[in-house]
């Protein structure tokens, strides 16, 4: 876990303690890995080739070597799988106040700290949060292949393709949405419907 964010951990006011489901947290980890992945394969650029294999001599007699885009390049993908599990240090374990469901939260954002953190309690134990690099290296010891091939084929869903479909580990998993989140998020559709109202009063 990087200073910055080990600094917000202890200084969160919401610090609970509480047994953990593991198969649980493996789903959430492993979506948190989907989604972590994805957002680097997007930073690379599509335009981008890597040469693979030996040199070879075409029918006129020239060498050549097979170039593959970077972002379906199994070596690539394969070195930028081997550096996720260290982002995974950034999240931390909590329950939503609301509910109780158990999540796995991301403290620092590319804005600044996680608006959600006053959703949430977060969850301490023993291991110092190890658990999350933990089953993050070990789905990658079991699921690298599972990963490369995905995100190479350009799947639909890549978040579904691995944790549902190919791993089982979010299968039987229902996710509840916190009470109120959907409240906040069609506020604005609220407004726009009374501003039609007032309208067809006029």
């Amino acid at each position: 876990m990087s200073p910055i964010v080990f600094l917000v951990f202890l200084a969160s006011a919401f610090v609970v303690t509480q047994a953990i489901d593991y198969s649980h947290l493996k789903c959430l980890v492993c979506r948190g890995m989907v989604d972590e992945f994805t957002g680097l394969v997007e930073k690379i650029d599509s335009k981008k080739k890597m040469s693979i294999g030996q040199y070879q001599l075409d029918p006129k007699g020239n060498t050549a070597q097979k170039t593959v885009h970077l972002r379906k390049s199994e070596v690539y993908l394969s070195e930028q799988l081997e550096n996720l599990c260290k982002k995974m240090e950034d999240y931390v374990r909590a329950t939503y106040k609301s509910n109780g469901q158990l999540t796995l939260l991301k403290l620092m954002t590319d804005k600044g700290l996680n608006p959600l953190m006053s959703e949430v309690d977060i969850i301490q134990d023993g291991d110092l949060n190890k658990s999350v690099e933990y089953h993050c290296a070990e789905i990658v010891n079991e699921y690298e292949e599972t990963f490369i091939n995905v995100f190479r084929e350009e799947r639909k869903d890549p978040e579904d393709e691995i944790c549902l479909k190919e791993t089982g580990y979010c299968e039987g998993i229902i996710e509840e949405v916190p009470q109120g989140y959907d409240e906040s998020e069609d506020t604005s559709d609220d407004d726009d419907s009374d501003k039609l109202d007032e309208k067809s009063e006029l």
